[in-house]
């Protein structure tokens, strides 16, 4: 089953998308590779969850990304007397350490790194930024601020620190328990949250040690200040709208979508743009224009991947919700203004064979009216360069390992097919005819442009553009 869009569709699992049929009718929909979100669920339900996607995986012999998404550290108020208060604005309010249940002039917040990091004038949001609070005063167990913005205060709810660099780790322990889970499970990608400094994704890929891609999720105001390092130490990014939204104004997030989007295409890593894209179809079964518009905006951006949360994972309309946003990205790509949009931005080729040879390749294939662009790979790289390029060709990637072919199912106009490796030149023009006719990409008579590493099996070694005619 080939898809006849280039941008990827990841839909989260949940109660509404457990079965083996419900799984299946969102890929048949259009779901690309499935999150299991850590925040919610046990671990047994993810077990089972992961085993339904492998059901699906054999039964359409395609290969399935499976992102396993980690909490991160949860920041929460503790508990009020009477289980809330209304803040007024204007109010001194009072968050320390105490465990004693909270009231209309204190709340317990057993945070210390949170004192340790904020200071006069910092604002902290209660409550995904429903209620703001003006720092005045702070000691090692307590701030004391006043409220900017009131509301309804109920208990445990987040507090979120826009501008204050935590001293936090972004794995937890349960984090890590949840980790060893999902690596021991066969998860694809971890998906990192609470990304703050580079050195956050350095610890988690020590932990990971190389059995699965790290993407960092970009949710925090900090991470954009050091965003092109995190990128480098990073497999993929996710644009974590939702936090992202809480700690910034509405008015900078688009922009920083598009800024994210961009950066990330420039160092060829896949890059995830999330949260709220067709939220109304948690309940109802079809989507604001509005929705429909951001969706379309992402896709324009050469976004790798969108993604579905509770749409798929909670909603009452599952599969119709991948099939509408499969619906939107296919019209927005067969829009003539798409192709200009993407050419409006190509990234810098580094002065290298392999980046050469790639960007030959998609010059070539454009000249040729070629049916496809075909890489070999093993580890992924090849692949990972052209669709760096975001060429008008399909791109067919013939790959040696299976798990690379499972990590690559989230990349932007790749058709992965896990195939053996050739050994020699004939034989690499033999494999790619065959596989693109198979795979529906070409027909008797197209032509192909073969990229490869010689010698063969090498990896990162891409030094061979080769054009070939399917018979």
């Amino acid at each position: 089953m080939r898809r006849s869009r280039s941008t990827k569709i990841l839909a989260t699992l949940g109660p509404a998308s457990s079965t083996l049929d419900q799984v299946q009718a969102l890929f048949t929909a259009g779901a690309d590779a499935f999150r299991l979100n850590f925040s919610h669920g046990t671990h047994e339900q993810h077990a089972a969850r992961y085993q339904v996607i492998r059901a699906v995986e054999a039964a359409t012999t395609r290969p399935i990304a499976v992102v396993m998404d980690l909490q991160g550290p949860k920041l929460r108020i503790g508990k009020l007397q009477d289980g809330a208060v209304q803040l007024e604005r204007g109010a001194p309010f009072r968050l320390d350490l105490a465990p004693e249940p909270g009231d209309q002039t204190r709340v317990p917040l057993p945070h210390p790194e949170i004192f340790a990091a904020i200071g006069p004038g910092t604002e902290l949001l209660l409550d995904d930024g429903k209620i703001r609070l003006g720092v005045e005063r702070v000691g090692p167990d307590h701030a004391e601020t006043v409220v900017l913005s009131g509301g309804r205060l109920s208990d445990s709810k987040g507090v979120n620190v826009p501008n204050a660099i935590l001293p936090l780790s972004p794995l937890t322990d349960k984090d890590r328990r949840d980790l060893q889970f999902g690596l021991d499970l066969g998860a694809d990608w971890i998906a990192l949250s609470f990304v703050q400094r580079p050195e956050d994704v350095a610890e988690a890929r020590r932990l990971v040690a190389g059995r699965a891609a790290i993407m960092a999720k970009i949710e925090k105001p900090a991470a954009i200040e050091q965003l092109e390092q995190i990128i480098d130490l990073a497999d993929g990014i996710m644009v974590a709208r939702g936090d992202l939204g809480v700690e910034l104004p509405p008015e900078d997030v688009p922009g920083l979508q598009k800024r994210i989007v961009r950066a990330a295409r420039g160092a060829g890593k896949p890059v995830v743009v999330a949260t709220q894209m067709l939220e109304s179809m948690i309940h109802t079964p079809a989507p604001t224009r509005a929705e429909a518009s951001d969706v379309a905006t992402a896709v324009y951006d050469g976004a790798d991947a969108l993604m579905l949360s509770a749409e798929t994972a909670a909603g009452d309309y599952p599969a119709e919700t991948v099939a509408i946003m499969n619906r939107i990205i296919t019209k927005v790509e067969r829009d003539p203004l798409y192709r200009s949009y993407l050419d409006a931005y190509h990234a810098e080729a580094e002065h290298t064979a392999p980046d050469a040879i790639t960007q030959a390749a998609r010059a070539v294939a454009s000249t040729m009216r070629a049916a496809a662009i075909v890489t070999y790979t093993t580890t992924g790289s090849t692949a990972l360069r052209a669709a760096r390029e975001r060429p008008d060709r399909p791109i067919l990637g013939l790959i040696t390992q299976f798990g690379t072919a499972r990590r690559l199912a989230l990349l932007w106009g790749l058709h992965a097919v896990v195939c053996e490796d050739a050994h020699n030149i004939a034989e690499m023009v033999e494999h790619a005819c065959r596989h693109a006719l198979v795979s529906g990409i070409a027909e008797p008579g197209s032509c192909l442009v073969i990229t490869a590493g010689v010698p063969f099996g090498t990896p990162g070694s891409t030094n061979l553009l080769r054009i070939a005619w399917v018979r």
